[in-house]
C-alpha cells in the first residue's frame, strides 16, 4: 500500500523516471492530467509520490520505482520529516534483526493492525536492548546509583534544541546545549538515552561534579526526581501509522540486503542529501582514533553525533558504549545504529554533556570525542566550580579544553582519551596553564597533528589528543609529537589514510611500550615535558620536530628536477603541430540524449553510497587530472563503477571537461555530481565523444545558471553526425591533446613542488645557495 502522505520533489520525479529536472518541467506545462503540487513552495512545489508513480505508469515513463528508490522517497517525504522516518525506521528494522517472527506477525494484518501491535512489540526489543525492562523505566544499577545523585526534582526542559534540562530554583542554569544546539554538530554532547546509565542527566547537585557551586552530598532519590527518557523511546500506535508504508517498503529491503545495511544506506542518503546540517568524522579518522584508545570495554563518546566513533570501536565480550549528544534526534539515532551494528550494550542519553552529564558515575576504558569547536556558550559562568576542572578552570574562549577534561573524569585510573581538536588549542596563550598542568602530571601523552582535508574544516591540519588518567606520575615523563601533514592529498581528495595510519600508529605503540620515541625527521620524536613547560607550553608537533635529513632532502630534490626536465622534454615532444586552417564545417547534429534514447551510448548518474573499499572518481579528480581519491558514504547500495572507454563529465562549475577513462583508472565507483556516457564503440569513438563534449560554445548552451553555480545538462550536448572512419581521426587529435595536457599538468605539480623544495632547503638550511 502506498503511502498518499508520501511527498516528492521534482528532482525526485526526476530520479525516479531517469530524466533531467527540465524533462519535468516540460510534463508539466505540456500534460494537463500531470499531479498538482500538494506541498511545497511555489518555487519548489512537492507532489504526492503515488499520483506521481501512477501517471508515470500511464504514460509508460516507469516501468517499476525500484525498491530503494522507493523507501527513500518515502522516508525523504514523511509528513513528520525525515528524523522521525528514520527514528521509526531503525526502531523497527531493530525489531526485524533481533525478532523477525515478530515482525512477520504483526505486518500480516492491515496498516492499522500494525501500527497498534508495534509498540507492544517494539517495547520488548527497545527496553531490553538499550538496558532497561519492558514495560517499566529504562534504567541499570548503575543508572539507579548516579539517580541518587539527583538533588530535587528537575523538570525537562522541552524548548532547547540540544536536549537541556531546567535545574530546580537556585542551581546553575542547563536550560539551554552548550554547543549550539542543532543537528549540524557531530556531536554536541547530549544524544538519546539508550537508559542505562542515565543516572544524573539533570542534576542540580554535584553527582561526580555536574555544575553545583560546591560539592553535595548525595541524597536519595525524592519521589518527584525525574528519570531519563530511554536512549529509543517506543513510539505509539498513531505516531506510526503514517509510517507504516515505509516501514514495509524498508522490511522488504531488509530481506534482500539486511536490517543494517538497509540502515547505513537510508541513514547515509540522508546525511549525504544535507551536507550543511551535520558535521561528519570521516570513517578512516574514526578508525585511527578507535585504535588509538585501543580495545576497550566500555567506552564513552560525550559528544557522538551519528555515532561514527562509537561505531569504529572493535567489539569485545560483554562491551558497553556509552554515548551522549545535544541534538535528541542524533542520539536516538546513533543508539539505534550502535544496536544494529553490535551485539554490545548501549547507553545513551540526550542531554548538554557540559552542562548536564548523563554519566557522572561512569569509569570508562576508552573515551573518544569530536567536540564541537569554538563554543563560546559552553556554561563557563555555571560551571566555575565544577570538580571536573581538575587541570585548571578553562576560559571562555577553551571550550575545547572544557571536553578534554570531562573526558579526563570519565576515565578510569589509566584509561586512554582521543580527542578531534582544533590547531590552536595547542598553542593559544589563554589555555597555557591547562596544558602545563596536563603535561606536569603526565595526563596528555601525544599531540598527532593531521593533514589538510582529513576532517571539517577541512581546509585546517586538525590534531588528534591522546591522554589518559594517570595512575602514576612518569619519572621522567615525555610527550609524542606526530605531524603527518606530508600526506596530505592533492586537491579535495583528502589524505593518504593509509600512510598516516601506518606512521601514526607505528609511533605511538613504540612510543606506549617504551615511553620515549627515537627521532623520525619531520614525522615523529617525543619531547621531554620539561622542554615544554615555558612561557608558550606550545604543543604543535611542527614547532618541535626535526627537519627531514639533510641528505634526503637533497636528494629528494635532485630527483624531482630529474622528473620535471624529463617532463618538460616529453611536452615539447608532445606540442600540436601548427594547425592548419579548414573552412567552417556545417555538420549535421545530434544531442547525448538522443544518442541515449537510440542506445548509441548509456547514460549513468554518480551514486549516493557504495561499498566502502571502491575508490571514488570525484568531480575534482576529472577536473584536475588526478587518480580517484574520493569516498562514498557506506552502503549496500551498486555503486556505477568506471570501464575502459567511458566518457566522464562534471556537471558543476562551468568547466569544459571531459575524460576517457583509462585502464588506470577502471573499475573506481563514480562519484557525485558526475555523469558517466558509456559509447556503443560500434557506432560512437570514446575520443570522439569527449574532445567535441569539450567544446566551449556547446558548453555554454548546455548549461544552466543559478545565483552562485553553473550547471551542466549532458544531454542537451551537441555532437556532429559523422561516419565512424571520420570520428576515430577527430578522436585520435583528440586523444593527442589530451596527453599533451597531462604532461603539461605534470610538470605544473613538478615544478611547484620544486620551487617550494629549493625555498625550504634554503630558509632551514638543508640546501647551500650555491
Amino acid at each position: 500500500m502506498q503511502d498518499n502522505a508520501t511527498e516528492v520533489t521534482a528532482a525526485g520525479i526526476a530520479r525516479l523516471a531517469g530524466v533531467g529536472r527540465a524533462a519535468v518541467s516540460n510534463w508539466r506545462r505540456r500534460h494537463a492530467d500531470f499531479p498538482k503540487p500538494v506541498g511545497g513552495t511555489e518555487t519548489s512545489p512537492s507532489f504526492a509520490l503515488a499520483e506521481v508513480e501512477a501517471w508515470l505508469r500511464k504514460q509508460g515513463k516507469l516501468a517499476e520505482v525500484p525498491l530503494r528508490e522507493r523507501v527513500w522517497q518515502q522516508l525523504a517525504g514523511h509528513p513528520e520529516g525525515p528524523l522521525t522516518a528514520l527514528v521509526h525506521l531503525g526502531c523497527v528494522l531493530l525489531l526485524i534483526h533481533e525478532r523477525p517472527t515478530v515482525w512477520l506477525d504483526a505486518s500480516a494484518g492491515s496498516d492499522a493492525r500494525l501500527a497498534a501491535m508495534l509498540p507492544g512489540a517494539l517495547d520488548q526489543v527497545l527496553a531490553p536492548r538499550f538496558g532497561g525492562t519492558p514495560g517499566g523505566p529504562v534504567h541499570s544499577s548503575r543508572s539507579r546509583l548516579a539517580a541518587k545523585a539527583v538533588n530535587g526534582p528537575l523538570p525537562v526542559n522541552t524548548k532547547g534544541e540540544g536536549g537541556g534540562v531546567n535545574p530546580t530554583p537556585g542551581a546553575p542554569g542547563v536550560n539551554a546545549p552548550a554547543d549550539g544546539g542543532g543537528v549540524n554538530a557531530p556531536a554536541h554532547g547530549g544524544g538519546v538515552n539508550p537508559g542505562a546509565d542515565l543516572g544524573g542527566v539533570n542534576t542540580s547537585a554535584d553527582a561526580d561534579g555536574v555544575n553545583s557551586p560546591a560539592a553535595v552530598v548525595p541524597t536519595p532519590v525524592t519521589p518527584t526526581a525525574t528519570v531519563p527518557a530511554p536512549a529509543a523511546p517506543t513510539p505509539t500506535g498513531p505516531q506510526l501509522l503514517p509510517s507504516v508504508p515505509l516501514l514495509r517498503g524498508a522490511a522488504e529491503l531488509a530481506a534482500e540486503v539486511g536490517a543494517r545495511q538497509t540502515f547505513e544506506f537510508l541513514l547515509g542518503r540522508h546525511l549525504d542529501a544535507n551536507p550543511r546540517q551535520y558535521t561528519l568524522t570521516p570513517a578512516e579518522l574514526a578508525g585511527l582514533m578507535a585504535d588509538l584508545a585501543g580495545p576497550a570495554r566500555t567506552v564513552l563518546d560525550p559528544a557522538c553525533g551519528t555515532g561514527a566513533l562509537l561505531r569504529a570501536v572493535d567489539a569485545r565480550p560483554d562491551q558497553e558504549l556509552y554515548a551522549q549528544d545535544s541534538a535528541p534526534e542524533l542520539a536516538t539515532l546513533s543508539a539505534l545504529r550502535l544496536a544494529l551494528h553490535s551485539r554490545a550494550g548501549v547507553r545513551g542519553a540526550a542531554g548538554d554533556t557540559l552542562r548536564a552529564d548523563a554519566y557522572p558515575l561512569l569509569r570508562a576504558e576508552a573515551v573518544l570525542c569530536h567536540p564541537p569547536f569554538n563554543e563560546r556558550n559552553w556554561g563557563h559562568d555555571e560551571l566555575a566550580y565544577d570538580p571536573r576542572w581538575e587541570y585548571g578552570f578553562p576560559a571562555r574562549t577553551e571550550s575545547e579544553l572544557a571536553w578534554v577534561q570531562h573526558a579526563l573524569a570519565r576515565l578510569t585510573d589509566g584509561g586512554t582519551a582521543v580527542l578531534l581538536m582544533p590547531p590552536a588549542a595547542a598553542s593559544r596563550r589563554s589555555g597555557r596553564r591547562i596544558r602545563a598542568d596536563l603535561l606536569r602530571r603526565g595526563a596528555l601523552r601525544a599531540v598527532v597533528a593531521l593533514p589538510v582535508g582529513a576532517a571539517p574544516p577541512y581546509n585546517i591540519p586538525l590534531h588528534l589528543w591522546v591522554l589518559r588518567r594517570p595512575d602514576r606520575t612518569p619519572a621522567t615523563p615525555e610527550v609524542l609529537l606526530v605531524d603527518t601533514g606530508r600526506f596530505a592529498g592533492e586537491g579535495r581528495g583528502g589524505p593518504d589514510w593509509e600512510a598516516v595510519r601506518e606512521a601514526v600508529l607505528d609511533a605511538w605503540r613504540v612510543f606506549a611500550r617504551a615511553g620515549q620515541l627515537a627521532e623520525r625527521p619531520g614525522l615523529a620524536r617525543s619531547v621531554p615535558v620539561i622542554e615544554l613547560l615555558d612561557d608558550d607550553v606550545d604543543l604543535a608537533p611542527a614547532r618541535h620536530l626535526p627537519p627531514a635529513a639533510v641528505a634526503d632532502g637533497a636528494e629528494q630534490l635532485t630527483r624531482v628536477r630529474e622528473r620535471l626536465g624529463a617532463t618538460l622534454r616529453l611536452t615539447a615532444d608532445l606540442t600540436p603541430p601548427p594547425a592548419d586552417p579548414a573552412p567552417s564545417a556545417r555538420w549535421p547534429l545530434t544531442t547525448v540524449g538522443e544518442l541515449a534514447r537510440g542506445g548509441a551510448l548509456v547514460m549513468r548518474t554518480g551514486g549516493n553510497g557504495g561499498h566502502a573499499r571502491v575508490p571514488v572518481l570525484t568531480d575534482h579528480d576529472v577536473l584536475a587530472g588526478t587518480a580517484p581519491s574520493g569516498t562514498l558514504p557506506e552502503s549496500e547500495e551498486e555503486a556505477v563503477l568506471t570501464e575502459p572507454g567511458d566518457v566522464v563529465v562534471p556537471v558543476l562549475g562551468g568547466g569544459s571537461v571531459a575524460r576517457v577513462i583509462d585502464d588506470a583508472t577502471a573499475g573506481a565507483a563514480l562519484g557525485r555530481s558526475l555523469v558517466l556516457l558509456r559509447p556503443d564503440r560500434t557506432a560512437l569513438d570514446p575520443w570522439f565523444l569527449a574532445g567535441f563534449l569539450r567544446g566551449t560554445a556547446n558548453n555554454r548552451q548546455a548549461s544552466s545558471y543559478a545565483s552562485t553555480a553553473t550547471r551542466l545538462d549532458v544531454r542537451r550536448l551537441h555532437l556532429p553526425r559523422l561516419p565512424l572512419e571520420e570520428q576515430r581521426r577527430y578522436g585520435a587529435r583528440f586523444r593527442a591533446l589530451d596527453e599533451f595536457e597531462r604532461a603539461l599538468r605534470h610538470a605544473s605539480r613538478l615544478g611547484e613542488q620544486l620551487v617550494r623544495g629549493m625555498y625550504d632547503g634554503l630558509t632551514d638550511g638543508t640546501v647551500a645557495p650555491d
